[in-house]
């Protein structure tokens, strides 16, 4: 059987293998692909350099730049001194400590020298050195001559010191509830202003940022080009006080001698201008030192208890209760009174200090006794609607809108149901409602101002880094009573003063009128009030007939005295002395012993 063999013979040279071949397929391929890869490549083209080149613009120069926030100097605060200023807030260059940790030679031995200048342990600055790429590790913020004095005379590797701008307050502990201070904020941002001046008006002391684009080649090294971007930074305006540092620093210093000589757990003293409601002083205690506030234990101690405190304000009420009944026609200063002692209603009897009666007697009497029953005859003539519409009137219940924070708006609550005749009838001496000092002394205000309130005002003008000025204008609130009744209030504060419970703020030479206030201290949460606990009040004003102060004393639970006429009253008769001499008003009496 023969086998038969197939033999291929191979393809002439240059022609095509035939379709189907492996050879073919591969090629096919490799060709499709290096198509598509640039159909790719070329749309890719198109969308970077034509669709999206602002973007990718925008990305490559921001690769290459630098923007640089400019933080601008912080507007400074400033009492008034008569015709000049004092500085209360100012923006001061301490030295830095800070550390390069690569660069310190011998860590124990720099930590050791460190902190026998410094006070800060040698393990606790150590302990800053551990990361060896930072650049920059503080260790002491505002250090004293003395200490950068002697740190650079170590001449210490890595050690180093620069100039930082920092708060400082000159005044030390003076008005600092008003003040405030500042600590840091975010990085980048500047300090943040906290409690007091510093936070109400911390948008405005700030300033405006600035900034500063930069540019970077390739390598991270700065270009020099004129068209570098640059926006200053605009320094906060300078805010200058209505508050005098000399009577602002006489009203702490009687404040702080009061509060010890009664054994109070603190007080306050504000005092106004007559005629506009200008604050010329504002002083709390206890108090604290912005310059050193983080060894401040109690934060409550930051806060402004003359606008940040409700309290029931006693029998300093009772002249604006009085002002009332005058101003609706029901009294007058001679309306005749007989005293029964005590008053009964709804279940309750509501008494008189130490349950005294006084028989017969007229407003004069009432006031100068300070007679509980008294104020509820007036209010009762009022009405209950009409008494609370016009204490609402006088601004209590609603803030004052000084411009200081937190400020607290007291409470009228209980007098929201008119049917409620015990309410009307305790709010009428003081009891039962509450209201922040700034409220009452600018209810006094309004009686000194011949019947008109005044908005109590805190920054006299704004003084901007181009060297303008905005002065800022007493503002009118309301009238609240007549004119006449105003006079004839005048007349009977001046009465208390010289015959009832407050002739201890009498001044020698000048006509002076007030109201004493003793008032109970509401348990928290309701309930009665705190045995043994008081508040002992004084508000007025002189000289009568032309009033140029009007001044709010207090002391928070005095121990060894009872009664406010022997506490705030002869408070308020030393600083009105202290104030009528220093703007040398002429005296409206002869001075008894003069020559």
């Amino acid at each position: 059987m023969t086998t038969k063999k197939t033999i291929s013979t191979p393809a002439p040279a240059g022609r095509r293998a035939g379709r189907g071949t492996p050879s073919s397929g591969r090629v096919r391929t490799l060709l499709s692909f290096v198509f598509f890869i640039g159909v790719a490549v070329t749309a890719r083209l198109v969308l970077l350099q034509v669709i999206d080149t602002d973007k990718w613009k925008a990305v490559a120069e921001n690769q290459q730049s630098v923007s640089t926030t400019l933080i601008p100097d912080r507007g400074e605060i400033y009492f008034r001194e008569k015709d000049s200023v004092y500085p209360a807030a100012v923006n001061q260059e301490y030295p830095l400590l800070y550390l390069v940790p690569r660069e310190v030679a011998n860590v124990p031995v720099m930590a050791a020298s460190l902190s026998g200048i410094i006070g800060i342990p040698a393990d606790e600055i150590q302990a800053k050195c551990q990361n060896l790429d930072s650049q920059f590790v503080p260790i002491k913020h505002k250090l004293s001559d003395d200490e950068a004095t002697r740190i650079t005379g170590l001449g210490l590797p890595g050690v180093y010191l620069q100039k930082e701008k920092d708060r400082y307050y000159p005044g030390g502990t003076l008005a600092a509830q008003v003040i405030g201070f500042t600590s840091p904020g975010d990085p980048g941002k500047g300090d943040v202003g906290r409690y007091g001046l510093e936070s109400f008006f911390d948008d405005e002391l700030r300033g405006k940022p600035g900034q500063v684009d930069q540019m970077r080649d390739a390598a991270g090294r700065w270009i020099s080009t004129d068209d570098r971007v640059m926006v200053p930074a605009t320094k906060g305006p300078d805010v200058v006080l209505t508050i005098d540092q000399v009577i602002q620093h006489e009203a702490e210093t009687v404040l702080q001698d009061s509060v010890q000589k009664f054994a109070g757990d603190g007080g306050s003293i504000i005092v106004m201008e007559a005629a506009t409601g200008r604050i010329l002083a504002m002083a709390s205690n206890p108090g604290f030192d912005p310059n050193d506030y983080a060894k401040e234990n109690d934060y409550s101690h930051f806060m402004n208890p003359t606008v940040s405190m409700n309290y029931e304000p006693g029998s300093t009420m009772k002249p604006i209760t009085m002002a009332i009944g005058i101003d609706e026609g029901k009294v007058e200063p001679d309306t005749a009174f007989s005293d029964p002692g005590a008053v009964t209603i709804s279940g309750y009897t509501l008494h008189n200090a130490q349950q005294k009666t006084y028989g017969k007697t007229d407003m004069y009497g009432v006031l100068d006794n300070s007679i509980n029953t008294g104020a509820i005859h007036v209010e009762s003539l009022v009405g209950n609607a009409r008494f609370a519409e016009r204490l609402s009137q006088f601004g209590f219940g609603t803030k004052t809108a000084v411009d200081l924070p937190a400020e607290l708006s007291g409470d009228l609550r209980n007098l929201s149901d008119p049917r409620r005749d015990i309410q009307f009838y305790t709010a009428s001496y003081g009891q039962g409602i509450t209201a922040t000092p700034i409220q009452l002394i600018a209810a006094y205000e309004a009686l000194a101002n011949k019947g008109v309130l005044m908005k109590p005002q805190i920054v006299q003008k704004y003084v901007y880094e181009d060297g303008r000025e905005e002065i800022m204008q007493p503002e009118t609130i309301r009238r609240v009573v007549r004119e006449d009744t105003a006079t004839k209030m005048g007349r009977m504060l001046e009465d208390v003063v010289l015959r009832g419970h407050g002739k201890h703020a009498a001044v020698p030479g000048y006509r002076v009128g007030g109201k004493t206030g003793t008032a109970q201290v509401a348990k928290q949460g309701g309930g009665g009030y705190q045995d043994g606990l008081s508040i002992g009040s004084f508000v007025g004003y002189a000289p009568i007939g032309d009033p140029k102060f009007v001044m709010l004393t207090k002391v928070d639970n005095p121990k060894n005295v009872e009664w406010a006429e022997s506490s705030a009253a002869p408070m308020f008769g030393e600083m009105m002395k202290f104030l009528l001499a220093y703007a040398k008003v002429d005296p409206t009496e002869p001075i008894p012993g003069a020559k």
